[in-house]
């Protein structure tokens, strides 16, 4: 282990608030990497002027003209799409921030502060005034996500975070912080994530931690609870937190590791008796309780932990390294998300040291996964959602028909463009050792560096590829067999219950979810086949066949008739569907009602269609617009937001059209709402948090406020026609 030379930020006195200067900031984007860049000198931003798409995201004053209100949809689509083109990079994605979960900065300000390595000083400031300003205003101190309660946690792991940026204890949010961490029994009541990043910081103690044993990964791989079969995101974070488990690595002692033994409990340090703190989660945290039979298996495995084998723990860590090298290789450094990101960089300066290439590497993509926006930057859900977006764009001003126009030619070839460099040509180095997935030919969330699987991006993207294709003034530039790729991808992907899973199909039985470690998170252990994900592929498929009605035509059918089957299975008896991705009902019911018209069933010959019709418009509020909280994701049942939302209104009306709904006048009065919200440059503003995973981490979609409402805009205008609403 290299020699402790420890990094101070500088101090940030009490009443103090950093914040760079806004207007140095600038996006730079290539391939689909989004990075931030601070301009120290003025000559330098001179010489790369600030854009409307910089400007707009950190919240700047924009020089755009206003114009009047548009009075029919059409014009209002197109008065949408003129604003986003200046949210189209120069590579051809619609940027835009994934944030929203509050536990990703903490694992990066640690491995950070345990392997020496500076934070930029502007991204330092910003990080501040980010976590500053997102801070429960009542009670102080932070939750899982952005509009989530105050939790041991969010509040326990970002005052770490804070503190190694520089805050000072005395600053108010921090006193306002550590008195509610203290209400809530202190950072000794955290949850399993929570003991583990505060363990390897060294402010907590693994005697208080349950195993995370590395041998793990040494099992038969037939068995069923072998890591392999895991869900991958919970497969590649208990990776490398085995690795570190195993280590028992904790980061050497400093003086500001001292302060915060003292400033994170409720009773001395010294005295905490730790083996009682390990199933010693606070109410605020805990969303899913240890079932009986994992706190059994924890009984053996802390007995294992007291005489395990030496040379058993070496061989189980050696094997894991190798597979964690292998991640990096697959993902040049990049890696799936920021949790296993931040471990991995831990663990590549421990192996490698700070001045080999891969920890090198690891640093340098930290920068994607970093977003600037106008409460500070912020740690990013994955390296981006540009695949994603930009395929729900595309969509969207394809269904208009307004990518006919010559004014929207550009923006659509640079969208495909863009869309056809995104897709992933060839397989990981390593491929079946390292558990991955079928991926040539299929679309990533964010960018083929990335590099992972997914199933509805894989069908977002091929629907998106085929519409943009099909313009008249756009060129087939995506060859053929590429297209088949993607077809063979998503046919590989299906599971026997006839839907479709996220990044993988499912490995593992339903039983592992007994063993789920994580008591804030629920359905992390194994993939789960989703509506939403299932009719991405449902609907891709359906537009594929227009296309190619020969090609592996049998097996789409056959494919199309099971999805067609697991969708209708999995309707809720009062008509609606559970979304696992966006929010939530709303969300789920229009990829539902969408799919199943394109198999052409509509709300007069289907019992499904009608009955999903049914639930929305019971859910119509008073204004004519819907809004649905993410609380409805936590608890299974509707929930109403305060006020509609421009997001859900659309989900909703989209979903009404495609069904061939027979009164127009709900749909009418949705598209109204829309219309009223949209401003004299535009836009739309930002409303509540628009997605969800595993059931309780709210998570940000900003970009659905501009490709939904133009999306619903075009369509009424194609089914109803032009006239004039406003």
């Amino acid at each position: 282990m290299p020699p402790l030379q420890q990094v101070t930020s500088p101090a940030v006195v009490a009443h103090e608030l950093p914040g760079t200067d806004l207007t140095r900031w600038r996006l730079k984007c290539k391939e689909g990497r989004q990075h931030w860049h601070y301009l120290e000198t003025d000559e330098e931003c001179h010489k790369w002027p600030q854009t409307n798409c910089d400007r707009y995201w950190l919240g700047l004053p924009l020089d755009l003209p206003d114009s009047p209100p548009a009075t029919n949809p059409l014009d209002a689509a197109q008065k949408g799409i003129d604003f986003c083109k200046h949210l189209q990079t120069e590579d051809g994605h619609f940027a835009g921030e994934y944030g929203g979960p509050l536990f990703l900065m903490p694992g990066m300000c640690i491995a950070h502060y345990v392997t020496q390595t500076p934070i930029p000083d502007p991204w330092r400031q910003e990080m501040i005034r980010y976590l500053v300003n997102v801070a429960d205003a009542e009670q102080g101190g932070w939750g899982l996500h952005i509009e989530g309660h105050s939790t041991v946690f969010g509040t326990a792991c970002n005052y770490v975070a804070l503190r190694i940026l520089g805050l000072s204890p005395d600053h108010p949010t921090m006193v306002k912080a550590r008195a509610n961490l203290h209400r809530m029994g202190g950072a000794v009541a955290a949850p399993s994530w929570g003991k583990f990043w505060l363990s390897v910081m060294n402010v907590y103690s693994y005697e208080g931690m349950n195993p995370v044993p590395p041998e793990l990964w040494l099992l038969p791989e037939s068995m069923p609870f072998h890591p392999s079969r895991y869900w991958v995101h919970t497969r590649m974070v208990y990776l490398p937190m085995g690795y570190l488990y195993g280590k028992k690595y904790q980061c050497p002692e400093t003086q500001l590791i001292r302060e915060l033994r003292q400033e994170l409990y409720v009773q001395p340090y010294e005295d905490i008796y730790w083996p009682a703190a390990r199933n010693d989660v606070a109410e605020e945290d805990s969303y899913i309780e240890h079932h009986k039979l994992l706190d059994l298996t924890y009984a053996w495995m802390n007995l294992y932990e007291k005489h395990h084998s030496k040379s058993l723990r070496e061989k189980a860590l050696k094997h894991v390294y190798n597979l964690i090298l292998m991640e990096e290789e697959n993902t040049g450094g990049v890696n799936l998300g920021p949790v296993n990101k931040a471990m991995d960089m831990i663990i590549l300066w421990l192996e490698e040291g700070p001045d080999s290439k891969l920890f090198k590497l690891q640093v340098k993509h930290y920068s994607d996964y970093m977003w600037v926006s106008d409460r500070g930057m912020m740690n990013n859900g994955t390296d981006g959602s540009q695949l994603w977006d930009t395929a729900f764009f595309a969509q969207a001003i394809c269904e208009s028909g307004l990518a006919e126009k010559k004014e929207n030619h550009e923006i659509m070839l640079r969208a495909l463009d863009f869309i056809d460099d995104c897709q992933i040509k060839d397989h990981p180095v390593h491929y079946k050792e390292a558990y991955r997935q079928l991926r040539k030919g299929a679309w990533p969330f964010s960018t083929r560096h990335q590099g992972y699987t997914v199933s509805d991006c894989t069908a977002e993207g091929l629907k998106a590829a085929l519409c943009l294709m099909s313009l008249s003034y756009t060129p087939n530039s995506i060859p053929e067999q590429r297209i088949f790729d993607a077809v063979n991808v998503l046919l590989s992907m299906q599971n026997s219950d006839g839907g479709f899973a996220s990044y993988e199909d499912i490995r593992g039985p339903k039983l592992l979810e007994i063993i789920n470690p994580a008591e804030v998170f629920a359905d992390i252990m194994i993939e789960y086949s989703y509506v939403e994900c299932s009719t991405a592929v449902l609907l891709s498929l359906s537009y594929f066949r227009k296309r190619y009605p020969d090609y592996r035509t049998k097996e789409i059918q056959n494919v199309q008739k099971s999805v067609v089957k697991f969708i209708k299975s999995k309707q809720r008896a009062d008509g609606s569907w559970f979304g696992s991705w966006g929010i939530c009902f709303t969300y789920a019911g229009m990829f539902a009602i969408d799919s199943l018209t394109s198999v052409d069933e509509t709300y007069a010959n289907s019992k499904h269609v009608r009955k999903g019709c049914d639930f929305l418009i019971s859910k119509q509020m008073k204004d004519g617009g819907w809004g649905e909280s993410y609380k409805s994701c936590e608890t299974g049942e509707y929930v109403h937001t305060a006020t509609s939302q421009v997001v859900q209104t659309s989900w909703a009306v989209l979903a009404l059209m495609a069904a061939k709904y027979p009164d127009q006048e709900p749909i009418r009065r949705g598209i109204k709402l829309i219309m009223q919200r949209q401003q004299l440059n535009g836009e739309w503003l930002q409303e509540n948090i628009e997605g969800i995973f595993n059931k309780n981490c709210a998570i940000s979609y900003p970009n659905y406020k501009f490709s939904f409402t133009i999306w619903a805009l075009g369509r009424y205008a194609r089914i109803y026609g032009n006239a004039d609403i406003l």
